[in-house]
């Protein structure tokens, strides 16, 4: 299986039709949720009557319908412990939210449970809202000894809406291995100020730092180690330490002697090891994480995406569970801080996201992170006219977020009152300091009508937009390229002019053929850049 791919579709399809069984190092998911409903409402009863609702980017709302209906019925005839824990949980909750939520999610597990390797992991980020039941139906596909940890990642820090309740701060992540064979490196972190206040109080000012006393007696009986050193008689289980190597350590001036007031040693106490502070890997990390800072508006790690993780969190994750050229898999991708963490650090990987919006998101991400181009293959977005016909009666919004990818251009936040005839824009600067421009985007998946070129133009001249840009399925009329031409050009003080009206279809954007504005690798500010990596080791693994 080659390595780095990006998938468009439904997880659970690309799950069975491409990932072979036991090919998989380590899965991580983050599966949207309600986490702008109350808790009350996820236990709502439904009726079941419902249409089918399909998922749109940043919607993680889940429903009780005919489709969540048949996922329940699917996993609930495979037989065996998931049977018996979806049967369980209609039982509890009704047919509710999250009992839809929870069908969703059993034959994904499922299917992950497939391609993890003997030595694989999963880690499952989730809201306290549901970890419980994730839990359970985790115990029940995975085997309850199989169970690692339960990981609180300190999200947030405190705010100021406890009415009726204490704030919360945090987020699950389940951890589950596929087997007792699993491999995982302890991580360690940065020492508790206060822990190197207390402990590390000697320097003897030669170079080697601040250093703690250790012990050099045996913990358990030694009759071997029972010899005197340097008048030091044998502690009662004997030392630590055979002759050669407490010659090397008193060599290398690594211990401590008691002395008394003439500066003689003291053999009435005993002699201590020395820990030098920097040979220590740091202090282990628990199962409590509050070291990892979440992302900010202003931070520079900080895409725009709202469910967008800290790279910091994937790493320690991909590092404890995983070694460089294992293969990890993500399948609620969003915009692709797993992927990019892998990349980093040297790992292979796979994305899969139902929205063209967000690999277009990771396609730009993996452009502009990295100074080293980044090999990968997409599949599932349309290659052909067919195709983009087919997607375009499937789904508009799909196609339009397709589309505008072809283009580098980024959807409108579709808002009340919006302008319409709008469906994406690139903002650019023609050098630092420069107030932003913009180029104005319409889409056009079905037919194609003169007024719609008028109608742009408008839009162009009300925005005052510098070029606006039409995508259509259909080839433009020569009249319509016509009334397009009469919009004259914008013209760049650096790069020459450019047609300020421009028609562009599909089949030409397949064929390679490009917007006509100033060069969008140096210009463009359409899309927030990520902090670049000069390479894949930047990323530092944490200290092992």
């Amino acid at each position: 299986m080659s390595e780095n791919k990006l998938y468009y579709g439904d997880n659970l399809d690309i799950l069975r039709r491409y990932i072979p069984d036991e090919s998989v190092d380590l899965v991580y998911l983050d599966p949207p949720f309600n986490s702008n409903a109350t808790y009350n409402v996820l236990f709502g009863e439904k009726d079941g009557s419902m249409a089918a609702s399909q998922i749109q980017a940043f919607d993680d709302t889940w429903h009780w319908d005919q489709s969540s209906a048949a996922a329940y019925q699917e996993v609930v005839e495979r037989g065996g412990q998931v049977s018996r824990a979806m049967q369980a949980f209609r039982t509890l909750l009704g047919e509710s939210d999250m009992l839809a939520y929870l069908a969703m999610m059993a034959p994904r597990l499922v299917e992950l449970f497939r391609v993890l390797k003997q030595t694989g992991s999963i880690y499952l980020h989730c809201d306290p809202t549901a970890s419980h039941y994730l839990k359970i139906l985790l115990d029940s596909i995975f085997g309850v000894e199989n169970y690692r940890n339960e990981i609180t990642w300190k999200r947030q820090t405190a705010h100021s809406d406890a009415k009726t309740r204490f704030p919360i701060v945090s987020d699950i992540i389940l951890f589950y291995s596929k087997s007792k064979r699993t491999e995982f490196t302890p991580q360690y972190g940065e020492h508790d100020p206060e822990y190197l206040k207390k402990f590390y109080r000697f320097d003897d000012l030669d170079g080697r730092g601040p250093y703690q006393l250790g012990d050099l007696a045996s913990p358990n009986p030694r009759p071997n180690m029972m010899y005197e050193w340097l008048g030091f008689p044998w502690p009662e289980k004997g030392w630590r330490f055979q002759k050669s190597t407490m010659q090397k350590l008193h060599d290398e001036g690594r211990i401590f002697y008691p002395r008394k007031k003439n500066g003689t040693y003291d053999t009435s106490k005993r002699p201590r090891i020395k820990r030098y502070l920097n040979e220590q890997v740091g202090s282990i990390i628990t199962n409590i994480w509050s070291d990892i800072q979440p992302l900010h508006g202003s931070g520079a790690e900080r895409l725009g995406y709202p469910t967008q993780k800290p790279e910091a969190l994937l790493a320690r994750i991909i590092s404890a569970s995983s070694q460089p050229g294992d293969l990890v898999l993500d399948p609620f991708c969003d915009c692709g801080t797993a992927v990019v963490a892998a990349e980093r650090l040297d790992r292979k990987w796979i994305g899969i996201d139902i929205t063209h919006l967000a690999i277009n998101l990771m396609k730009n991400r993996l452009k502009t992170g990295f100074d080293h181009q980044v090999e990968y293959e997409v599949i599932g977005e349309p290659v052909s006219l067919p195709d983009a016909q087919a997607l375009a009666e499937q789904d508009k919004y799909q196609f339009q977020w397709w589309a505008l990818g072809l283009v580098g251009a980024r959807p409108v936040e579709q808002k009340k009152g919006a302008d319409k005839g709008i469906d994406g824009r690139i903002y650019f600067h023609e050098k630092d300091g420069d107030p932003t421009k913009q180029v104005i985007i319409s889409v056009k998946g079905g037919g194609l009508a003169a007024h719609m070129v008028r109608d742009l133009r408008g839009v162009i001249e009300r925005k005052n937009a510098e070029i606006g840009l039409l995508i259509s399925m259909e080839a433009p009329t020569k009249l319509m390229r016509t009334e397009a031409a009469t919009a004259g050009f914008y013209e760049s003080p650096i790069w020459g002019h450019f047609p300020r009206l421009q028609i562009l279809t599909i089949e030409e954007l397949l064929d390679g053929k490009r917007l006509e504005m100033p060069p969008i690798a140096q210009t463009s500010t359409t899309f927030k850049k990520a902090a670049k990596s000069a390479n894949k080791s930047t990323m530092q693994e944490p200290l092992l």
